[in-house]
């Protein structure tokens, strides 16, 4: 029984890890793809179609949900899933604004307190 729980807390802990991995991978795509775009006028179709920003946000909700939701019933903080939603908001917000400074503002935001989401996460779980 005590070993089933380890490995659930170590599932937990795995997802928490990939969610703070997809949050860097974001702001290095937002930043990069600025840099890029800006600079060489290149990839712009690619580096900042709607879909992947959509497609990025439906996997952090999901990894999420899973995660801190798992660990928010687990160890009673609330802070992680405020901060990770606050996160998700920004994220969510920034689809709606056109491409540019405020969109990069509002995603750079919104997976930073994702990723400080995820740190907490994993903070309360030991």
């Amino acid at each position: 029984m005590m070993r089933m729980v380890q490995q659930l807390i170590s599932l937990r802990s795995r997802i928490d890890r990939a969610g703070i991995l997809l949050s860097g991978l974001c702001l290095a795509h937002c930043l990069a793809s600025i840099t890029v775009v800006a600079a060489l006028g290149l990839g712009g179709q690619w580096l900042l179609a709607p879909e992947i920003h959509r497609w990025g946000l439906a996997l952090a909700v999901i990894i999420a949900g899973i995660a801190i939701g798992w660990g928010a019933i687990k160890h009673q903080h609330r802070m992680p899933f405020v901060v990770a939603m606050t996160g998700l908001s920004f994220m969510g917000g920034a689809l709606a604004a056109p491409h540019g400074v405020y969109e990069a503002l509002l995603t750079v935001i919104g997976v930073a307190l994702v990723s400080l989401g995820h740190i907490l996460n994993l903070r309360h779980a030991h």
